[in-house]
């Protein structure tokens, strides 16, 4: 990685405002998934360790540029004073005259968090006014925030226009995991992606077939390529518009793709639905495939056997139910049990899955974002990391 990180400034007695990825679940005002906090502790702790003064912002949510309480950062701040075991002082606000205030008081080795910078329209409009009234507050800039590295915000791009900007402890990890992926990957390297939608990741598979020695396709996306083979896949989810790029990129790619040669198969779109297996090519009328079948799996692992290297996004099937997660749920062990290579889960469902299976431990690296990995794997620039300074 060719970032500055917190290592190389000064911060002893620096104002340092962090963009930190707080965008996580919340039921009954108590956080449900700390994934996010907790990735984000090794650059508080080391910015307190050093005696600088640490001032948080995130985002939490759609609050539609407006005030909506029920997502304040205030069970987050909780939540992470516990964490840490250290006193976190929560602001009414992001901006104006009581946050500066606010600020001025603190004093080296304080903690403060803002309020969701999303309650302003102009952090999503990466307002120059509103970046400099952030950047105001501090003395240097952190983005920890990889999730939120590929919007270019006030808060994630915007305050590096006037303030130095390097990355945190998270930010590095995310961007030296993927970034060896992509251009110097112990190989073979394999990749596997699933998901709903093809259309939504035409462009990283573009990219990666140029990258990968094999590249492994399940869920919704498959239905695609597999009636723009030609094969009858029911009321299966496809999207036809996309059924020629489709087409293309299995072309491209030749013996390296994979696609499912069995599938699971349901009556309907329903936890209890009647299941069964069938080879592709043999759903009946009004029956739609909710996820990959056994000999599908015997097959990745085969592809899977000897990999170096994995990155793996998106759920083979309609994972949240549980009879149609066995696909996904099998993958995550296989990934697991692969000895020696280096594993990388992008973020979303998947996380979830190895998450659900008590897997997680045995992966090498869990992206916290999913949108933002995609971009970077699709060789997009993430504006969020763009403007960090050089080494």
């Amino acid at each position: 990685m060719n970032k500055k990180t917190v290592r190389d400034v000064d911060v002893k007695g620096k104002r340092v405002l962090v963009r930190v990825d707080f965008n996580v679940p919340l039921a009954d005002g108590v956080v449900t998934d700390d994934t996010r906090i907790r990735e984000a502790l090794p650059t508080i702790r080391y910015l307190l360790e050093q005696g600088a003064t640490v001032i948080l912002a995130s985002h939490l949510g759609r609050p539609k540029n407006r005030v909506v309480d029920s997502l304040r950062m205030d069970p987050v701040a909780r939540h992470l004073s516990r964490l840490l075991d250290y006193p976190v002082t929560k602001l009414d606000d992001c901006v104006g005259p009581e946050v500066e205030a606010a600020v001025r008081a603190a004093r080296p080795g304080d903690l403060l968090l803002l309020e969701n910078t999303r309650f302003h329209a102009e952090e999503e409009a990466n307002d120059p006014a509103f970046a400099a009234q952030l950047a105001s507050l501090a003395d240097l800039f952190v983005n920890d925030a990889f999730g939120s590295a590929h919007r270019a915000h006030a808060s994630t791009e915007g305050v590096a226009h006037y303030l130095p900007a390097v990355a945190g402890f998270l930010m590095e990890k995310e961007l030296t995991y993927l970034g060896r992926a992509l251009t110097s990957p112990e190989r073979p390297f394999v990749a596997i992606l699933g998901g709903a939608k093809i259309s939504d990741k035409i462009g990283v598979i573009t990219n990666l077939l140029s990258r990968v020695d094999r590249l492994l396709i399940g869920g919704g996306m498959a239905n695609t390529f597999l009636k723009a083979e030609g094969y009858e896949v029911g009321d299966s989810l496809v999207e036809d518009a996309s059924l020629a790029e489709a087409r293309a990129l299995r072309e491209q790619a030749g013996d390296r793709l994979l696609l499912p040669v069995d599938v699971v198969i349901a009556d309907r779109f329903d936890a209890d639905a009647f299941s069964q297996v069938v080879a592709v090519g043999r759903v009946p009328a009004g029956w739609r495939i909710l996820d990959i079948g056994p000999r599908t799996l015997e097959l990745f692992q085969e592809r899977l056997a000897g990999a170096r290297t994995v990155f793996w996004n998106g759920p083979m099937g309609v994972f949240e139910f549980p009879k149609f997660a066995q696909g996904t749920d099998a993958l995550a062990r296989m990934l697991a049990a692969l000895p020696g290579a280096t594993t990388i889960i992008g973020g979303g469902d998947s996380v979830a899955a190895v998450q659900r299976t008590g897997l997680a431990e045995k992966m090498s690296h869990i992206s916290t974002g999913g949108g933002a990995s995609l971009e970077f794997l699709e060789g997009k620039t993430l504006p969020g990391v763009a403007v960090l300074l050089d080494k």
